[in-house]
């Protein structure tokens, strides 16, 4: 899905208009793909223990890899990304790479247990790739909205995750284990919520056209999930993602329009 954020970025921040940037939209596309696989990979290590119980069919856990191989594939992998990032021949969008790598590693390495940074660092990876996408054409600040609304979405969506899993999570040092259910959830919500009250300024700011009000959709399936976190977090969680989707086409409609 990484590629699709950075195409889907390029074109809320250049419109139709991103067909002569298609050999550098390429590569973003091919660099994206090679830091989520090793992100992935580096995982597979991290996680082994765990998967042997909970996922014994993954690579690791079932044989089909070596540990440390995984760990060199996925270290590989991105720093194959910040090499192939390098013929875009921009150092703005090679340090995106760089600095998207160093959060990877750090991630699941160590923040991954530290609870609510953990989750932030999720965010803050899913809006870079959507600023990756409007920096390829150039033009970050038409983006820029969307960036902080996929980070306030998926950080909140992270949290209800972390509710949702809290039986399995006795012992971690997650924010619903740390705060409590309850409070968890006002957190969650407080992200979801975030995200509507950023929405028109596309709009008003001339920036989209009128097709871009359809993000009032999205809007709505955001406040809904802020409400259902409380009661059901893998539905506020589920309602959420679907809402980004909703909110991703908005943006599409609205550089169209």
């Amino acid at each position: 899905m990484g590629f699709i954020g950075v195409i889907a970025g390029a074109f809320v921040a250049e419109g139709l208009g991103i067909g002569s940037y298609w050999l550098n939209i390429a590569i973003a596309c091919l660099v994206v793909v090679a830091v989520m696989a090793g992100g992935n990979s580096v995982n597979d290590y991290v996680d082994r223990d765990i998967d042997r119980t909970a996922h014994p069919e993954r690579p690791v856990p079932s044989g089909e890899i070596a540990p440390r191989s995984a760990l060199r594939v996925g270290l590989a992998s991105l720093v194959l990304a910040c090499m192939i990032s390098v013929l875009m021949g921009s150092l703005l969008l090679t340090g995106i790479v760089v600095v998207a790598c160093a959060l990877m590693i750090s991630y699941e390495m160590v923040l991954k247990q530290r609870g609510f940074i953990g989750n932030l660092t999720i965010g803050v990876l899913t809006g870079m790739v959507f600023l990756f996408g409007g920096a390829v054409v150039g033009n970050m600040t038409d983006v820029a909205v969307f960036a902080v609304m996929a980070f306030l979405a998926t950080t909140g969506r992270e949290v209800a995750k972390d509710i949702e899993d809290m039986e399995g999570d006795e012992g971690r040092n997650t924010l619903p284990m740390s705060i409590g259910e309850r409070n968890a959830a006002f957190v969650s919500a407080a992200f979801f919520i975030a995200g509507p009250l950023l929405s028109l300024w596309p709009f008003l700011d001339g920036g989209l056209g009128a097709l871009y009000l359809t993000v009032l959709l999205a809007d709505a399936m955001f406040i809904y999930a802020a409400r259902l976190v409380f009661r059901d977090p893998h539905k506020a969680q589920k309602t959420a993602k679907t809402a980004m989707f909703a909110a991703l086409v908005a943006f599409v409609l609205g550089a169209l329009s």
